[in-house]
């Protein structure tokens, strides 16, 4: 073949990129492009982290002697435009689960069939493909247990290094790069990502025991690299195979697929309920759900992760499942509308993950125990014993010593006047 495209979404890395490596192998040129898709719902944060993930990329790829073509519009048909001016006799994605990815891989393959271009899709978003792991009778596995002793009976392709070396083709026009400028200290991309794996692998024999305690902050935070693909979570998952300590953070691994799985047999995860029959009678208070957006719910652990959220990008998950279950089973408050909020401001925010996850904590989705109720102020006493979590983020708390962080309603009224911290909108 003498030339191709790849066509980069949620793949932003030249290290164990299957697509990629594979096109290096069967072309002489390769044209790595993005298209920078204006109906792609992308909330603010993952914006910024987008961007210098693809300066990243850029840069990694220019390293092999090629570069990005950067475009706007719609994937399919700046693809195939692509395609057909260079010549191109192949186009390689990497196979992605949502509706909306699943409706362009749909769309690309008829444009590249009318035009006479081979269209190989290739693994890459997942550790084990999606449509990988089945029960028998079944199109999917709507329980996580029995998913992950399937999982780990898989036989996980081999993870692949980098090209070696890739080519353009001769006179690309000039208007399809972006002059883009590498910031040393850039938190989004490949070499960021891989940093932080380097790093943060040796920890990993401790993660069983620190990843739920909110104030160490010991979880990996590779969450956001997964999304965008700016790591490979097969490569991920081989890296900490075999040391101290991996299979609770493998197990980590193996939900993310699971719920990839799911979304890939219930394209409508955002917004229907899981579970038929399941309870989804929420009350509509507006003044509840802001004071909740805001972390000015007067919970305090409940707060800490809500402001989390909004200064940061990213929560905690032991804080994730606290505030969710707040909104849903304290306030009532429909999961949809928690779901949408941490869509539009979370770096890893993704369909699969973030809407499976509320579902499941709402009791409309995957949870064996669907009435289950987490006690927000248990949970704070169990996971930030201490308070330095709550301390961390709910400034108004900092004089309040010890756990007496957690419940400041039980102080006396002249001191509980002078926090300025509201009381709670709902009691635990």
């Amino acid at each position: 073949m003498k030339v191709a495209v790849v066509l980069f979404t949620r793949d932003l890395r030249v290290h164990d990129n299957p697509a990629l490596s594979a096109a290096s192998r069967a072309a002489e040129h390769v044209v790595p492009l993005f298209v920078h898709d204006p109906a792609l719902p992308a909330g603010r944060n993952r914006r910024w982290f987008l961007d210098e993930s693809l300066t990243d990329l850029k840069e990694s790829l220019r390293r092999l002697g090629a570069d990005l073509v950067e475009l706007r519009g719609d994937p399919v048909h700046e693809a195939v435009r692509v395609a057909k001016a260079v010549g191109a006799e192949g186009l390689g994605l990497a196979r992605d689960v949502s509706g909306f990815a699943r409706d362009r891989e749909r769309r690309l393959e008829q444009a590249c069939a009318d035009e006479r271009i081979a269209l190989k899709t290739f693994p890459g978003v997942t550790v084990v493909p999606p449509d990988a792991v089945r029960p028998g009778g079944g199109d999917h596995y709507k329980v996580f247990t029995p998913y992950w002793r399937a999982w780990q009976g898989q036989k996980p392709r081999d993870v692949e290094g980098a090209p070696r070396r890739l080519r353009l083709p001769e006179k690309l026009p000039k208007s399809w790069f972006q002059d883009r400028k590498a910031h040393p200290d850039a938190a989004g991309g490949e070499t960021a990502a891989r940093k932080r794996l380097t790093d943060w692998l040796p920890h990993l024999e401790v993660y069983d025991q620190f990843h739920d305690d909110l104030a160490a902050d010991r979880t990996s935070r590779l969450s956001p690299y997964l999304h965008f693909g700016c790591l490979s979570p097969r490569e991920l998952a081989a890296r900490a195979e075999g040391r101290a300590g991996a299979e609770p953070f493998i197990r980590q691994l193996c939900w993310r697929d699971f719920y990839h799985q799911v979304l890939l047999a219930f394209p409508g995860l955002r917004r229907e309920k899981y579970r038929a029959g399941a309870e989804d009678s929420w009350r509509d208070e507006a003044d509840a759900f802001q004071a909740w957006q805001e972390g000015h719910t007067g919970i305090p652990i409940v707060d800490a992760g809500m402001r989390q959220l909004r200064s940061e990008g990213w929560m905690h998950n032991r804080a994730r499942l606290i505030t969710a279950s707040y909104l849903t089973k304290h306030l009532d408050a429909d999961w949809r509308l928690g779901g949408d909020h941490f869509f539009d401001l979370l770096l890893d925010g993704d369909v699969a993950n973030n809407y499976g996850n509320w579902q499941w904590v709402a009791g409309t989705g995957n949870d064996t125990r669907p009435y289950r109720r987490f006690n927000p102020v248990r949970q704070a006493e169990r996971f930030d014993p201490r308070g330095d979590y709550v301390r961390r983020y709910v400034p108004e708390l900092a004089d309040l010593e010890g756990g007496a962080v957690h419940a400041p309603w039980k102080l006396p009224e002249a001191r509980r006047k002078q926090l300025r911290y509201p009381a709670p909108l709902a009691m635990p």
